[in-house]
């Protein structure tokens, strides 16, 4: 599974709003690029889109920044993937140059496809509150060593 350096960023940038769901407070696209070291211009690219989604809202002003619409247990990597890559991103489809007809490339379309589902079913499974979870037990563990 390839994932873009925009996906990653995105999923990143919504960890980081989800830690932060429910306090009131938007975060700060400055805050997310500095902790994370993601380049600040293309974070508001995705953030622009991940709101064009409406999963995130942007609040305007000196203290403003973005915040989740949806509880973190509701958005999935799916969700967010989906958005980012642009649902179906051909995935599981043959870019071979044999004949179509072939039952060889039948046979590998089939198994790419199903391959393919199975990715976007587990994904649709993992929610952000399950990541942030993960993510603070990474943290925990960090201290201990």
């Amino acid at each position: 599974m390839k994932i873009s350096a925009k996906t990653e960023y995105a999923c990143i940038a919504m960890l980081e709003l989800a830690s932060r769901f429910g306090s009131g407070e938007p975060v700060q696209i400055r805050r997310i690029a500095e902790r994370h070291e993601v380049p600040p211009r293309f974070l508001v690219q995705i953030l622009l889109q991940l709101k064009g989604a409406g999963l995130v809202a942007s609040t305007r002003g000196a203290a403003g920044g973005y915040h989740l619409v949806h509880p973190p247990e509701s958005v999935s990597l799916g969700d967010v993937m989906a958005v980012i890559e642009g649902g179906t991103n051909g995935e599981g489809k043959s870019t071979s140059s044999a004949s179509p007809d072939s039952p060889a490339v039948k046979a590998l379309n089939s198994a790419w496809q199903g391959i393919a589902e199975m990715e976007r079913k587990m994904l649709s499974e993992i929610s952000f509150a399950e990541l942030l979870e993960r993510a603070r037990e990474q943290d925990e563990q960090m201290y201990y060593i």
